[in-house]
């Protein structure tokens, strides 16, 4: 059989998305025993539109207490109950005066006005203020009826026990913040999509709002797979490794805001990748597997996948290294994907996929609204045109620039990203770019 050969959609395929999704479960099922390099290669933004196309399930909601809301994502956006501040107060120690009876005050010529009270600190004031007239005010202080500005103590002086020297002339609205200035009743505080961060959490307490509305947190199955994987406290024999993707793969669920739930490691047989498969499916909202993702003949994750559910799989193979024979698919509206086994790999698509995946069951945007981050980098670095090519850097300041280098080896040494601060992005556009070139990265922290 040609390598080359990929798959290509017949005029039914184009007649329905859903005959599409069939057709190509039914190529990538019957081409994953065959042991030759058969991908239905794409690039990964198209196998999460795929994904995403199909019918990912909609976010769930759940109320909870500020102090358990820490991280959370607001599926819907958050709108104040009430204005904040809720009244007009003072910025700053001073006097609550009109402003129009400072016009003109200088420190030769002050504006003496009547002192007629003081505003008590958490009560309202005791009356307001007529022309001529002020009120001792402190930082905080709800301003009284009449007034518009503060004047700031140090630009004033007591003439006696009921009257003040005003030296220097104040604008309405001068040191006063005004109801709803900070927040408008009914304006969005907290937007769609919106991780809780300890500041908004504030903010809602400062509006009274003592509980919101969040995704739950999805629940991740890990399965891992492989003859020779064993567990992390286990000492390898000759031919065996220990299981890092486990570890890594779960940190990475937590970070997207998601549950880990790891399901332990499966031998290469595909009657237990099923079993496991199958169990993690009933018991998560999202089941990764990793390693098993490849075409030959002990690769049996194609397979298992293919069999868990409808549509089945979606896209087997990206225009990216490292990351390229992945698996993304859907099996009755949950998410599976099929990770490389090595390590760099795995983490790789787990970043372009899964969290993405994460982030819209919890009512967030798939991709981050933040622009792109950039260095130029250090030395020349090779690739391949008509893929993305990922490849681990270590970052530096020099002259008022970051400086990307790149850090090369192998994509399963787990070592080579612990020496790395980001995944500097090479373009599939791109046939290689010379030391200098300015570069997107992807921090790893």
């Amino acid at each position: 059989m040609n390598g080359d050969r990929v798959y290509r959609p017949s005029r039914v395929d184009a007649a329905s998305p859903a005959r599409q999704n069939q057709a190509r479960s039914r190529h990538l099922q019957s081409a994953a025993g065959m042991a030759t390099d058969l991908f239905d290669v794409v690039s990964p933004e198209t196998a999460l539109e795929r994904l995403h196309e199909a019918g990912l399930p909609e976010p769930r909601v759940e109320t909870v207490p500020l102090s358990a809301a820490a991280g959370r994502i607001v599926p819907g956006a958050v709108r104040a109950p009430e204005p904040s501040p809720a009244f007009d107060r003072s910025l700053m120690d001073g006097f609550a005066v009109r402003a129009s009876d400072t016009f003109g005050a200088t420190e030769a010529l002050p504006a003496a006005l009547a002192v007629v009270g003081e505003v008590p600190m958490g009560a309202p004031p005791l009356g307001g203020i007529a022309p001529g007239e002020a009120m001792v005010i402190h930082t905080g202080g709800m301003l009284p009826k009449g007034s518009d500005a503060v004047v700031m103590v140090e630009h004033t002086e007591w003439i006696d026990d009921r009257a003040i020297d005003v030296m220097r002339p104040v604008a309405a609205r001068d040191a006063v913040i005004r109801r709803g200035d900070d927040v408008a009743e009914g304006a969005v505080v907290i937007p769609q999509g919106a991780r809780l961060r300890s500041q908004d959490l504030g903010g809602l307490a400062a509006l009274g709002v003592t509980h919101v509305s969040v995704a739950p947190a999805p629940i991740v199955g890990l399965i891992a797979t492989g003859d020779e994987i064993v567990p992390p406290q286990e000492t390898p024999k000759p031919g065996e490794v220990r299981d890092v993707n486990s570890t890594t793969l779960a940190v990475e669920v937590e970070r997207a805001g998601g549950v880990a739930r790891t399901h332990g490691i499966v031998p290469d047989v595909r009657a237990a990748l099923e079993t496991a498969a199958r169990r993690a499916l009933a018991e998560c909202d999202i089941v990764v597997i990793s390693a098993g993702s490849s075409v030959s003949a002990r690769d049996h994750t194609a397979h298992v996948v293919g069999s868990l559910g409808s549509p089945g799989i979606l896209a087997h193979g990206l225009a990216l290294k490292p990351g390229k024979p992945s698996i993304v698919a859907l099996a009755d509206g949950t998410p599976v994907f099929g990770l490389p086994g090595n390590p760099v790999s795995a983490l790789v698509v787990f970043d372009l996929l899964v969290a993405p995946t994460l982030r819209r069951l919890q009512g967030a945007p798939a991709q981050s609204p933040a622009p792109p981050l950039r260095a130029r980098l250090t030395r020349n670095v090779a690739s391949v045109a008509g893929r993305v090519d990922f490849i681990p850097a270590s970052l530096a300041e020099r002259d008022g620039e970051t400086w990307a280098e790149p850090i090369f080896g192998a994509s399963n040494l787990i070592f080579t990203l612990v020496r790395a601060d980001a995944l500097i992005r090479i373009p599939a556009a791109a046939n290689g770019l010379p030391a200098g070139s300015s570069v997107e990265f992807r921090p790893l922290s």
